[in-house]
């Protein structure tokens, strides 16, 4: 082969060589674009399923624990937390989420600190790092958050303007030893954070709109609602649940004497005192003026007069003080009891009706008591009559 023969051949097999690289390279892009919009339309199809699930209750705590959990699945966090604006003062952003920390007081940020002007003003998650380096003037929330042991912290904001929470992801498990979150992340949890706040936002409203602005207890129709579907469920699992009913004695005296601003004293402690008193799963509701219900979702007749007289005499013995003057007050209680066998009340009114009779029995005799309903006895009454 001659010298010009040979070139020839050279340059042929170099371009034929250059080709099939930049074939490869070809392949190779439209591999990793569709990968790209594979994992992208995953991911909505992931988001649609998420906002179904934020809108499937309108109760505040179980949508709370479902924005925690599907926070952690998808971010691959070990924990989640999530402070949420008060509804009602809208001063602070109160810690929801965070049962390992009570401490019998309310964990908050205040709505004005810089934590919330520079999240609002950035919109977008930054890191516990990052927000180190520009907040320097709020030590107490800087602490509240490092307790927590944030790796990302997301603001939840609505229409732009208004922050309504903040997300915090805890200890992120290891992926191929890397732990940062890339910008694919980053607006994914943006995302999220958007479905959260508009359904965190109609289960506030949902809130407010079943909670007595006075006392933050509920009102009587959610009260009501809470207690056909207890009364179905005990019908079906055989269980006893019980209502209280209380009377604040002599209410029209502190109107009287002090004016009404003590009247809303007095209503004010006298709920808190009650709430206070309850499980997490009881329900509390102001019934109207100055009488208050509760609903317990499990209590025999002997547990369900215990609780009602651990509110009575923690009523009785509380130190009411309005401008410098000791308040004496005490309530009248009533007590009812749903049993399957003695007393299978299926209607709600009913069964607060029976409360309010044990009430009623309570003030005839004297006040400052409860009394039972029992069924058996009022029948024997009623027959008598």
């Amino acid at each position: 082969m001659d010298l010009e023969a040979l070139v020839e051949n050279t340059n042929s097999q170099t371009e034929g060589s250059g080709k099939g690289a930049e074939h490869v390279s070809k392949d190779q892009t439209i591999l990793e674009q569709s990968t790209y919009y594979e994992k992208r339309i995953y991911d909505l199809e992931q988001l649609i399923d998420i906002a179904k699930s934020f809108c499937s209750t309108l109760d505040f705590s179980n949508l709370l624990e479902s924005i925690v959990y599907i926070c952690m699945a998808q971010m691959h966090v070990l924990g989640a937390e999530i402070f949420i604006r008060d509804p009602i003062t809208n001063d602070v952003l109160n810690l929801e989420t965070a049962k390992a920390m009570s401490t019998g007081k309310k964990l908050f940020i205040p709505a004005s600190s810089s934590i919330c002007t520079y999240l609002l003003d950035s919109k977008k998650p930054v890191t516990f790092a990052e927000l180190k380096k520009t907040v320097t003037d709020d030590d107490d929330s800087m602490q509240l958050l490092g307790n927590l042991n944030p790796t990302l912290i997301v603001p939840l904001i609505e229409k732009s303007n208004h922050l309504s929470g903040i997300l915090i992801l805890q200890e992120r498990i290891a992926i191929e030893e890397e732990t940062t979150y890339t910008e694919y992340e980053q607006n994914m949890i943006m995302s999220i954070a958007s479905l959260a706040t508009v359904a965190i936002n109609n289960a506030s409203l949902m809130e407010m709109s079943s909670t007595d602005m006075m006392t933050h207890l509920r009102l009587k129709y959610f009260f009501f609602n809470q207690l056909t579907e207890a009364i179905d469920k005990a019908f079906q699992q055989e269980e006893n649940i019980a209502v209280l009913m209380f009377d604040i004695d002599f209410f029209k005296k502190f109107n009287d004497t002090y004016g009404h601003e003590c009247g809303d004293f007095v209503l004010i402690s006298v709920a808190n005192l009650i709430k206070s008193s309850l499980r997490e799963t009881d329900i509390a509701s102001r019934y109207g003026g100055e009488e208050f219900t509760v609903l317990l979702r499990k209590g025999t007749k002997d547990e369900a007069m215990k609780v009602a007289e651990r509110i009575r005499k923690k009523i009785e013995g509380y130190d009411f003080v309005y401008n410098d003057q000791h308040l004496h007050v005490t309530v009248s209680g009533g007590v009812s009891v749903f049993d399957k066998d003695t007393n299978p009340v299926d209607l709600p009114n009913i069964f607060v009706n029976q409360a309010d009779s044990g009430l009623y029995m309570s003030k005839n005799n004297g006040r400052n008591q409860v009394t039972f309903f029992d069924p058996a006895i009022h029948k024997l009454k009623e027959s008598n009559e």
